[in-house]
């Protein structure tokens, strides 16, 4: 049976009370959004509000100078549907889909974590043992999901994400409502790290997140591979 995966995106598109444009980084979600598609793993996008997804601006790139997954995705009528028509996260029945992934873009720092319909999904599907990923600030959106247990789904399991230090260098660190590696570790997580925007994936066991956009090639390998098994 064809598998299907729920991939997440921020409805968020301010950077916090500023009017500084935010949203989803493009790459973070056309790369593995092709990773499955290529493999013939259906999938459909949602966000909190549903609708029309903001995008982080400079992800968009260049006619000249543009990631070739965003390019590809710009001219796909199919994706640009699916990510102009999300479904809204109320609408999900997380028995329907064998894996999530959750796109990066600091708007995703403003809505994910406190979304209860994300975390009732998260939670359900890692009791179910399903693939759960997520790339850079993508990751903002595990910290409020729980196991049966009522501890963190990242509780003793190697994570990563948009790193302190990187946070620090983008200027942004009095912005964000929280540090995500901090909170990661708060939440018992054994948080990894590479380099400031060098590529960096982890997985542990059906958990795989990835640091920064430089990290949604390999975040993707990792989360086909976990999907498959």
């Amino acid at each position: 049976m064809k598998k299907h995966v729920l991939m997440v995106v921020t409805s968020h598109a301010k950077l916090g009370n500023t009017d500084t444009a935010t949203g989803l980084y493009f790459d973070e979600l056309a790369t593995p959004y092709y990773a499955l598609i290529d493999q013939n793993i259906a999938v459909t996008i949602a966000s909190p509000l549903g609708g029309k997804t903001p995008i982080v601006p400079s992800s968009l790139g260049s006619d000249d100078s543009r990631v070739a997954n965003v390019a590809r995705f710009m001219l796909d009528s199919e994706a640009m549907s699916k990510l102009n028509h999300a479904t809204k996260l109320v609408e999900i029945d997380a028995n329907l889909f064998d894996g999530i992934f959750l796109a990066g873009g600091h708007g995703t720092m403003f809505d994910l974590p406190n979304d209860q319909n994300l975390a009732s999904i998260l939670g359900s599907m890692f009791d179910a043992n399903k693939t759960i990923g997520a790339v850079c600030h993508g990751s903002a959106g595990l910290v409020s999901a729980k196991r049966a247990d009522r501890k963190s789904i990242i509780f003793g399991k190697k994570v990563n994400g948009f790193t302190n230090s990187e946070e620090e260098k983008v200027g942004l660190t009095s912005v964000v409502p929280f540090l995500l590696e901090t909170k990661m570790m708060e939440l018992g997580g054994f948080y990894e790290k590479s380099e400031d925007f060098a590529e960096h994936a982890v997985r542990d066991g059906n958990l795989v997140t990835g640091q920064n956009p430089a990290s949604a090639r390999k975040v993707s390998e990792l989360f086909l591979q976990a999907l498959n098994q």
